[in-house]
């Protein structure tokens, strides 16, 4: 089955569903619960050293990752609203609370992601605009370009709204 393969099923998480994933800095998980296993339907084999973006849907933005990255980085949290696909094609929309794990000396050695349930009313919001910054990246020459100027349309979204990704995430 191809990376690329979708079925346009959605998996629909139940309220009380958690998905819990660790990665070390370099974003390959070292640790994934039981529902992320279930829900991925990866085995925990195929999870375990894997690059996180193993679970990456196409249609989710590379710049909403870039503004992801950039603050766990930078050692800060952050709540996004992420689309991932299963190994069969099938997908899910979570809202991602992702939080960098530092050592005593207060290094970064690796990250911790819950993900719950997102409210569906707010998958049609953000469904919309994952959708205008996604069509930004493929449409530029280049996938480089594609990425600065979704991150830049982002930004200026976020600033016109005179919110942080965060609390516009939240508001939802």
């Amino acid at each position: 089955m191809s990376a690329a393969h979708l079925t346009g099923k959605e998996i629909i998480l139940d309220d009380d569903t958690l998905i819990v994933s660790k990665t070390d800095p370099h974003g390959r998980i070292t640790y994934v619960n039981r529902t992320f296993i279930e829900i991925s339907r990866y085995p925990e084999i195929r999870l375990l050293g894997a690059q996180h973006s193993v679970i990456r849907h196409p249609d989710m933005p590379r710049c909403v990752f870039k503004l992801l990255w950039d603050s766990v980085t930078a050692g800060r949290e952050i709540f996004a609203y992420v689309v991932n696909r299963a190994s069969d094609g099938d997908h899910y929309w979570v809202v991602a609370h992702v939080t960098p794990s530092f050592s005593e000396d207060n290094r970064i050695i690796g990250y911790h992601s819950n993900r719950r349930k997102a409210d569906p009313p707010s998958i049609a919001r953000i469904e919309a605009i994952y959708g205008d910054l996604a069509r930004i990246e493929r449409q530029a020459a280049d996938s480089k370009l594609g990425l600065r100027q979704s991150f830049q349309a982002l930004t200026d979204m976020l600033a016109n709204k005179g919110m942080e990704y965060d609390e516009f995430v939240l508001s939802l």
